[in-house]
């Protein structure tokens, strides 16, 4: 099995491209999502996170209100690489578990696996090909502002604490140009899933 790293940043459409290449007929794990998952209440990492952090993360129902919790360590690297430490373990068990489901099915199929953060902790190198969304740092900005009802300033502040897409673009293998149309994004995750493809033949 081939195994590709999806990644970009701010706003930078990869969960479109994750989306688009599973539509082609690749596997996708989104490791955002498995991190919300094993965040829930009774799943691996809520008593460790709530033991850190305390009970003031938590809603009405003794979720973790992951809005409280972001706030508590945005812009804190401490406090981020704490929780990080609790976490991301139980992710990349999950994660595994589903490649190895995965690969009983298709042995020669293309896993994808799309986070966020896969550049700046290194985790890109686990992977033979690494796939970078990009787009103008403007339309991030309004992107986010749209998708996540932020201010202009959050926005920004978001994008300014993040790394430079230009530093995730010299390690990729693909870049991803998000910002024209959606045909025209799907064009070139098209492209890039053929190049895929053809490094699975024998």
């Amino acid at each position: 099995m081939l195994r590709v790293g999806l990644t970009g940043g701010l706003a930078t459409g990869k969960s479109f491209i994750g989306r688009s290449l599973r539509d082609l007929g690749c596997f996708l794990i989104q490791a955002d999502d498995i991190g919300h998952q094993v965040m829930a209440k009774g799943a691996e990492a809520y008593d460790a996170i709530v033991a850190e952090f305390g009970a003031g993360i938590l809603d009405a129902n003794g979720e973790i209100d992951r809005r409280r919790l972001g706030a508590l360590v945005f812009g804190k690297p401490d406090l981020l690489a704490r929780l990080s430490a609790i976490i991301h373990p139980h992710v990349h068990a999950r994660e595994r578990a589903l490649e190895r489901d995965f690969i009983a099915r298709d042995p020669s199929g293309i896993c994808v696996i799309e986070a966020a953060i896969m550049v700046e902790t290194g985790s890109y190198r686990d992977y033979q090909r690494l796939i970078v969304a990009s787009c103008k740092p403007e339309q991030q900005i309004e992107r986010a502002m749209e998708r996540d009802h932020l201010s202009r300033e959050e926005a920004l502040d978001r994008l300014r604490r993040q790394m430079p897409l230009e530093e995730k673009v010299k390690v990729a293998d693909y870049v991803i140009d998000t910002s024209g149309t959606k045909e025209h994004t799907l064009e070139q995750t098209r492209s890039v899933y053929a190049s895929l493809r053809s490094l699975q033949q024998p």
